[in-house]
């Protein structure tokens, strides 16, 4: 298994990458959770990677295909890799093909938890007030969803040209994407 799940913010991406990765043993990396390690590990990425953040930059995207590369797991030491919202360009999706290519591998899947842009405002904003967050205001969330319009979606386009794409439709139950995902892993 060499998926990458895509999907608006708040499409449950990462809860299923998470129920995923727990039920066949495999990786799951989260571009969030790799860079938040190398920074308290003070790593030397880690250190890179934290003196743009401090800046306000952004982490270029060598550096995080590094720190991606570095946490994929070998052929050998398992079961593949699930990656949750990362490639997010096309760029990104074309250097990753790229060095897993390097590496004798490939991606097996693109699946794109498929959501509505009405629901994930209805989403977003129920998170926010049972959360408490200030940052999901709804101008917020319409930025978030035009930078994953304008960023994200070329990189499923990616994976269609590829043939690698499938969609699910994540505005279902929990368990029902689940499901879907599940049928993937057997078709």
């Amino acid at each position: 298994m060499q998926w990458i799940l895509l999907g608006p913010p708040g499409s449950g991406k990462g809860t299923q990458a998470k129920k995923l990765a727990a039920a066949h043993n495999v990786a799951h990396l989260s571009t969030g959770d790799v860079l938040r390690n190398e920074i308290a590990k003070d790593s030397d990425l880690g250190k890179d990677a934290k003196a743009y953040m401090e800046r306000g930059d952004l982490v270029p995207d060598e550096l995080i295909l590094k720190m991606i590369h570095e946490h994929l797991p070998s052929e050998s030491d398992g079961n593949g890799f699930l990656l949750d919202g990362f490639p997010r360009t096309e760029k990104q999706a074309q250097a990753l093909d790229e060095m897993l290519k390097n590496d004798g591998r490939a991606i097996d899947r693109a699946v794109l938890v498929d959501v509505s842009d009405d629901e994930i405002k209805k989403r977003l904003e129920g998170r926010a007030k049972a959360e408490g967050r200030t940052d999901d205001t709804s101008d917020v969330i319409e930025q978030r969803l035009n930078v994953y319009r304008q960023q994200t979606v070329p990189v499923a386009n990616h994976y269609e040209r590829q043939g690698l794409l499938t969609k699910v439709n994540g505005e279902q139950s929990i368990d029902d994407v689940y499901n879907d995902l599940e049928k993937l892993l057997t078709a």
